[in-house]
């Protein structure tokens, strides 16, 4: 199908990114299962050989806005991690950084978690573990790199990581479940404070403050 048959002028400016909102609108409010292609091109007020043309279907759709919000995560994750700073440093800037994507798209992590942990809406499957692992691998890492160099004290690794990784968890939970209450950046990097005095080298006896 070329522009003409997909309603020539009506693919219009804006066309491909007024389908993405409405879909993720219409998928966070209804769900993915019932929300319909009509009902998706009607809110985005374009001809449904638009929505084919530029996605072919509903699950087209629903990729690509799983696919795109990877391509950010990722690109978050890799700039957060290879700064030139101390370990600590960077696991703040990192977690403060997914809050910050995730603050952006709180609509498009509502329909990710009702796919992922409600019951079966018949979505095309999208690999969400990838989140998890690039994640917890970017996490793990740096606080390894923190004991070899000696800003935090020995310890396992895995356990500080998944203190970290639950303190971001639980600002995500109070953000969708209970914003009246939600900790915001602010009180994620000081939640992340406090577990880092648990992991920090302790000084010697007697050494200067």
């Amino acid at each position: 199908m070329n522009r003409e048959q997909a309603g020539g002028t009506a693919l219009g400016p804006g066309a491909r990114e007024r389908l993405l909102a409405c879909a993720l609108e219409l998928f966070a409010r209804k769900g993915y299962a019932a929300t319909t292609v009509r009902e998706i091109v009607q809110a985005a007020n374009v001809a449904k050989p638009v929505l084919y043309y530029y996605f072919r279907n509903k699950e087209g759709i629903y990729i690509e806005l799983m696919r795109s919000a990877f391509v950010k995560f990722e690109a978050v994750v890799d700039e957060s991690t290879q700064e030139p700073a101390p370990a600590g440093d960077r696991i703040l800037r990192l977690c403060d950084r997914v809050f910050a994507l995730f603050l952006e798209n709180v609509e498009l992590a509502r329909v990710m978690n009702s796919v992922y942990y409600g019951p079966p809406q018949g979505a095309p499957f999208f690999d969400f573990e990838v989140y998890h692992r690039k994640f917890q691998d970017a996490t793990t890492a740096l606080v390894s790199q923190g004991m070899r160099s000696g800003e935090f004290r020995k310890g396992s690794v895995d356990d500080a990581a998944l203190a970290i990784i639950g303190a971001l968890n639980i600002a995500m939970e109070m953000r969708l479940c209970h914003p009246e209450v939600e900790l915001g950046r602010r009180g994620l990097a000081r939640i992340l404070r406090v577990i880092f005095e648990g992991v920090r080298r302790r000084e010697r006896k007697g050494a200067r403050r």
